[in-house]
């Protein structure tokens, strides 16, 4: 209590140390402004019906999210973890586990539908391919809408997370959740907890920084730069996040490079493998690429 006693005076002030995002009742407009890191504010607009029983959850919530962060404060992550997750299972309706699981539904068969499509597309070529007679050729034609993306069997829809009226904070204390988890190196823990909050809250930075920050200790450069790039997208002025984005660039090209040489170097022994049956090796021909069109012309020579 004394805590939001403070916050409350404090106004707009943001001063959790990096590892919170705190709310504050806007007195004029009933909504909740958001504070994050560096004194940017964003409002989520709420529904403030006076409901004692809502107001009493939320209460509790709060006051375990309160809890969590002295512990993370002190650098006890598990409790902190421990009282954030109170916070999460003090709300009604629709949890976090439950719409990933959604999520994971709803890929899976946006994966049949697309593996559907390309078996359709293949086969129809197939038979395109074949000699017909000209009453077949009838019957081979794809029916109206096969191929069509317009086909309501195939066209794919956005998913959607089904409505959480809580949905704001809940992102907040599953971001929170992940802080503890990333400081136990709990990664891909982590992972399905930035996954939830930005399921519900797709432009909470917070949540894709700390995403970043597991895929890049796990050594997943390119997921990495992913959510940066999409945390800088929503925050085009924090230069911060800014040198994520340049520093992860010039590691995705580096791998990139990396993995380039490594397979020109495993065709390369797969090609002397091959022509060293008839005495040859790759060193035997020469590469010349035409300034002009950018071709390379290939001539045989005796290097030995």
């Amino acid at each position: 209590k004394g805590r939001q006693e403070e916050m409350s005076s404090k106004s707009n002030e943001f001063s959790s140390e990096g590892f919170d995002l705190d709310a504050l009742a806007d007195s004029e407009a009933g909504d909740e402004v958001v504070l994050e890191i560096g004194g940017k504010t964003s409002t989520v607009s709420q529904n403030n019906n006076n409901d004692p029983q809502e107001d009493n959850v939320i209460a509790k919530s709060e006051e375990f999210k309160a809890m969590g962060n002295e512990q993370f404060k002190k650098g006890n992550y598990l409790d902190a973890y421990d009282y954030y997750t109170d916070a999460i299972e003090a709300f009604p309706g629709i949890s976090g586990k439950e719409v990933l699981k959604l999520k994971g539904e709803y890929d899976e068969k946006e994966r049949q539908k697309s593996y559907e499509k390309h078996q359709k597309e293949t086969e129809f070529r197939r038979r395109g391919n074949q000699p017909s007679t000209k009453d077949d050729k009838e019957e081979e034609k794809p029916k109206e809408g096969e191929l069509n993306d317009d086909n309501t069997d195939t066209k794919s829809v956005e998913f959607k997370v089904p409505t959480n009226k809580y949905a704001s904070k809940l992102s907040v204390y599953h971001s929170n959740r992940a802080a503890c988890l990333l400081h136990i190196h709990r990664e891909e823990d982590a992972i399905t907890d930035c996954n939830i909050a930005i399921l519900f809250n797709p432009s909470y930075s917070k949540a894709l920084i700390r995403r970043m920050t597991a895929h890049e200790r796990q050594e997943e450069t390119e997921e990495a730069l992913h959510d940066a790039k999409e945390a800088l997208k929503y925050e085009p002025n924090n230069q911060e996040t800014l040198k994520h984005v340049q520093r992860l660039q010039k590691k995705e090209n580096e791998r990139l490079d990396k993995l380039k040489e490594e397979t020109m170097s495993k065709l390369k022994d797969l090609g002397n493998s091959l022509l060293g049956n008839f005495g040859l090796s790759l060193d035997n021909f020469n590469a010349k690429q035409d300034p002009n069109t950018g071709s390379y012309n290939i001539s045989f020579g005796n290097n030995k």
